[in-house]
């Protein structure tokens, strides 16, 4: 929905007021979803890439806290964009109201070229996003972070500096006992290049990642690449993937990997792949797969899933999703404890309607 409304400023200094036009977008979507997750890795709204293992257990929950809203303001060559939604909220609960605070997931300034604010860091090709009913879909796989940053896009490129911060453990005494870094020594922030190529056939996205990690003044430098694509198959067919490799540390798998544990930079392998399928020009399918592994910490995690949408209107779309979200996780060489791993299966149903 757009408005366009004119603001006045009247100047003491010129003899007739300057107007500039205001564009103002209003978006988002109410949606409502019924999730039932059965298994020994603990419910979680959405599977990511972390999980708690408990005995095994069931459990139902309604909920409307993905719904989201954006507002879009265009000024000549200037934009910006904030968006919330209600997701992760630690106000409210299921007792008796059900009310959950905001959070801001972007707010962002656009002039010319540049982009600076919060918003997908660089390193994100969100066309390679899988359709899904579970929110993000195998994020477990997937670049997926919001950051503030600051970029810089031309032709096929785009640089970007984005916030530095370092996510993970320093060599402990005791195996047993988790010792946070410090962030307090984050100071060189990290560098993104991408190049971008698209056509009929759909797009593709290069990027590299360069970090400088400093906790505790032991300076180390991570390195990672990324790849990313959608490619149009037959008809409105698509297929869609991620490949990620390198210290990425926190920008894939969704806290299925840190950047540093027991003090040594950690390297990721991740990956994404989902093919949907329309059956009709209203009804399609997505099948998807996503998994991470991580070399110093052990952690092996997966998500499958398939899933079944249709349009009731153009503005109002129903789905539902079958999935399984896996933890195998090997042992740690620095650790006595038993490393625990699990599964559990999901069914989702879910209601969106667009603004």
């Amino acid at each position: 929905m757009k408005i366009s409304l004119p603001l006045t400023l009247l100047l003491t200094f010129l003899p007739t007021p300057t107007v500039i036009a205001t564009e103002y977008e209003l978006g988002g979507f109410i949606k409502t979803n019924a999730r039932y997750v059965d298994g020994t890795i603990a419910f979680q709204p959405s599977w990511n890439g972390d999980g708690s293992i408990q005995d095994e257990a069931k459990r139902t929950q309604f909920g409307a806290q993905e719904s989201r809203f954006n507002l879009k303001l265009t000024q000549g060559d200037v934009s910006g964009f904030v968006e919330i939604d209600f997701v992760g909220s630690s106000q409210g609960n299921p007792v008796i109201s059900n009310s959950y605070s905001p959070r801001v997931r972007h707010a962002m300034i656009q002039y010319e070229a540049f982009t600076a604010g919060q918003t997908w860091s660089t390193l994100v090709n969100t066309s390679t996003f899988a359709e899904t009913a579970d929110l993000g879909g195998p994020l477990v796989g997937q670049a997926m972070v919001r950051q503030a940053l600051l970029r810089y896009q031309t032709g096929h490129w785009q640089v970007a500096l984005e916030n530095p911060y370092t996510y993970g453990t320093q060599v402990s005494n005791s195996p047993e006992q988790t010792n946070w870094i410090e962030t307090s020594n984050d100071y060189v922030p990290d560098a993104i290049i991408r190049y971008d190529q698209q056509g009929h056939w759909g797009n593709v996205s290069l990027s590299g990642l360069v970090r400088y990690l400093d906790p505790s003044e032991t300076a180390q430098l991570g390195l990672g690449g990324s790849l990313a694509a959608k490619i149009n198959t037959f008809g409105k067919d698509d297929l869609r993937l991620q490949l990620h490799y390198g210290n990425l540390g926190r920008y894939v798998g969704t806290d299925a990997a840190k950047d540093i544990i027991q003090g040594e930079i950690e390297t990721t392998s991740s990956a994404m792949l989902a093919y949907r399928h329309f059956w009709s020009e209203t009804t399609r399918s997505t099948i998807f797969y996503g998994h991470t592994r991580t070399q110093v910490e052990q952690t092996d995690r997966s998500h499958f899933g398939v899933n079944l949408f249709t349009n009731l209107t153009p503005a109002l779309k129903v789905g539902v999703e079958l999935g399984h979200y896996q933890i195998s996780d090997n042992q740690y060489s620095w650790s006595n404890t038993q490393t625990q791993t699990g599964q559990s299966h999901y069914a989702q149903f879910t209601l969106q309607f667009h603004i």
